[in-house]
C-alpha cells in the first residue's frame, strides 16, 4: 500500500448521471459495498443486510447531529436573487454565512427580515447581522434543506423543461426530513452525516437484538467538512474546527467494547474524526476539532469504517483512503461505478472491515 500527499492521487471519473438525485426508498434498500482490508475482496448485498458482518460486542457509533433549514433565498435591494446558507450562530442576529453576494454593507432582503453583510472574509463567506433576532424562526418559516448543489443540479439534469417534476421546489420540507438521519436528536449541521441515511429505527433494534452496542456523539457538520482542499500537497490544507460532544456514557460504552475485544465501528466520516479526536485527548468529551485525516494517519479510535461513496479530491474521500489504502479504495470506486453504484450524499454505502 502506498501513500500519498498529493491532491491529484485521490482522484477518480464517473459518469454525472451515477449521482443519487434522490434517496432510496424505503431507506434500506440501498446498496452495500463490503471491502475487506485483510483479504481484499468485494462483496455487494442490500444495506438491509448489514448485521451479516457486524458481531455481537460491536459497538456502532452513531453521529446524532440535526441538519437545520439553513438555505435561505433573498434578494438585493435592485431584485437580484441571492442565496444564501447559514453556518454558524454567532449572536441571536448574527451568522456566519456563506452567500453569492457578500459586497460589504450591502443589505439582502428577506420575507419578513433584512440582514446586512457586517464583514466578508472572501471565497463567499461573510457574516450577516439580521433585522431580528429570531433568527432560527426565520429559518423554521423561509428556509430549506441545504442540499448539496451537486444534487439539485443532478435534479435539473433529470428533469424535462416544463414537465411536472421540473415545475417542483427541489429543496423544501420533503428533504429536510429525509436528509436527516432516524436518529438525529441535536440542531446544528448545515450537511448531513450521509452514511447512517441508510439505517431504519427497524434495522437498528433488530441489531441491538442481535448484540450490536449502539453508542451517540454529535459532530455538528460545518464548512469544515465540505470546503474544498485547495492545495496539491494535502498536508497544506487547513480544516475548518467543528464542534463535537461525546456522552459520557458513550465514552464509557466505547470503552468497555475495546475492554472486551469488541470493534468500534463508525458510521461516518464524521463520527470518525470525532473517535479519533477522542483517542488523541481522552478527556476531551466536547470541545472542536479541526483532525484532518489523510494518507498516513494512525487510527486509533475505529477499527471498521461505514460511509457512502464520496467526491473526488474531498477530504471525506481521503479520510477513507487513509482508512483502507489509497490504491484499494480508489479500485473499488472503480468497480462501483462499473456495477453502477449510486454516488455521493443519497447514493449507496461502502462498510469497510
Amino acid at each position: 500500500m502506498t501513500d500519498s500527499f498529493l491532491l491529484s492521487d485521490h482522484d477518480f471519473t464517473f459518469p454525472p448521471r451515477l449521482i443519487a438525485a434522490q434517496p432510496a426508498e424505503p431507506r434500506d434498500s440501498s446498496r452495500l459495498m463490503v471491502l475487506d482490508r485483510k483479504a481484499g475482496t468485494l462483496e455487494h448485498a442490500r444495506f438491509s443486510e448489514i448485521g451479516r458482518w457486524l458481531k455481537a460486542g460491536d459497538c456502532l457509533v452513531l453521529n446524532r447531529t440535526r441538519v437545520i433549514p439553513a438555505r435561505l433565498v433573498g434578494r438585493k435591494v435592485t431584485g437580484g436573487k441571492v442565496e444564501v446558507l447559514l453556518l454558524k450562530e454567532v449572536s441571536p442576529s448574527c451568522w456566519s454565512a456563506m452567500a453569492s453576494f457578500t459586497r460589504l454593507g450591502a443589505t439582502i432582503l428577506f420575507d419578513g427580515a433584512e440582514a446586512c453583510v457586517e464583514a466578508s472574509a472572501g471565497d463567499g463567506e461573510c457574516l450577516l447581522r439580521f433585522s431580528t433576532e429570531d433568527v432560527r424562526g426565520l429559518m423554521a418559516s423561509r428556509g430549506s434543506a441545504p442540499l448539496p448543489p451537486y444534487i439539485l443540479k443532478a435534479r435539473r439534469a433529470a428533469c424535462a423543461p416544463g414537465s411536472a417534476e421540473a415545475a417542483k421546489d427541489q429543496s423544501v420540507a420533503p428533504d429536510l426530513a429525509r436528509y436527516q438521519t432516524v436518529y438525529a436528536q441535536k440542531d446544528g449541521s448545515v450537511a448531513a452525516p450521509t452514511a447512517g441515511l441508510h439505517f431504519t429505527p427497524e434495522l437498528l433494534e433488530s441489531l441491538r437484538a442481535a448484540g450490536v452496542r449502539i453508542a451517540e456523539l454529535t459532530l455538528h457538520v460545518g464548512r469544515g467538512t465540505f470546503k474544498p482542499i485547495d492545495a496539491e500537497d494535502v498536508r497544506a490544507h487547513v480544516m475548518l474546527p467543528e464542534e463535537y460532544e461525546v456522552p459520557s456514557e458513550s465514552a464509557e460504552l466505547l470503552a468497555a467494547t475495546r475492554a472486551q475485544g469488541g470493534r468500534v465501528i463508525a458510521v461516518g466520516t464524521t463520527a470518525t474524526r470525532t473517535l479519533e479526536t477522542l483517542a488523541r485527548e481522552p478527556g476531551s468529551l466536547r470541545g472542536s476539532t479541526g483532525i484532518f485525516i489523510h494518507s498516513g494517519h494512525v487510527f486509533r479510535g475505529v477499527d471498521v469504517l461505514l460511509t457512502n461513496f464520496h467526491q473526488p479530491k474531498s477530504t471525506p474521500l481521503l479520510l477513507t483512503c487513509a482508512f483502507a489504502g489509497r490504491e484499494r479504495v480508489l479500485s473499488a470506486y472503480r468497480e462501483a461505478i462499473a456495477k453502477e453504484y449510486r454516488l455521493f450524499s443519497y447514493g449507496d454505502a461502502m462498510l469497510i472491515v
